[in-house]
């Protein structure tokens, strides 16, 4: 099955359209670096919670609004090799030089799929 990096991060409301641009831009490294899919979405519907949820996980603020998004592999291998290829890429480290978020807020981690269902 494949594999997934996932992410969870607070975007200031005004800087949606550089968001989106910044991850349209992404897409075409990610994909040559070994990615199937790139899914980015915009919270609208993200609940504060009664001991934890989306928001304080990523100590969203006032005017922020929660990103949830993944990047699929076809193999954990593949994923790995990509993510060397991105730390030593100067494509990606120009774009990491104006983010607009703040990244030290980001979550993220890989994950085995274990279920993959559609309709």
């Amino acid at each position: 099955m494949s594999y997934v990096d996932g992410f969870v991060l607070a975007v200031p409301e005004r800087n949606r359209e550089a968001y989106r641009a910044l991850a349209a831009k992404a897409w075409p490294l990610f994909k040559e670096f070994g990615a199937i899919r790139h899914v980015e979405c915009w919270g609208d519907d993200v609940p504060v919670g009664v001991t934890t949820d989306f928001r304080r996980a990523v100590k969203a603020e006032e005017g922020e609004t929660v990103v949830f998004s993944w990047i699929e592999y076809p193999s954990k291998e593949i994923r790995d090799e990509a993510n060397k290829k991105m730390r030593s890429d100067p494509r990606m480290e120009e774009m990491g030089k104006d983010m607009p978020f703040d990244g030290k807020r980001m979550i993220f981690g890989g994950f085995a799929m274990v279920l993959d269902e559609h309709a």
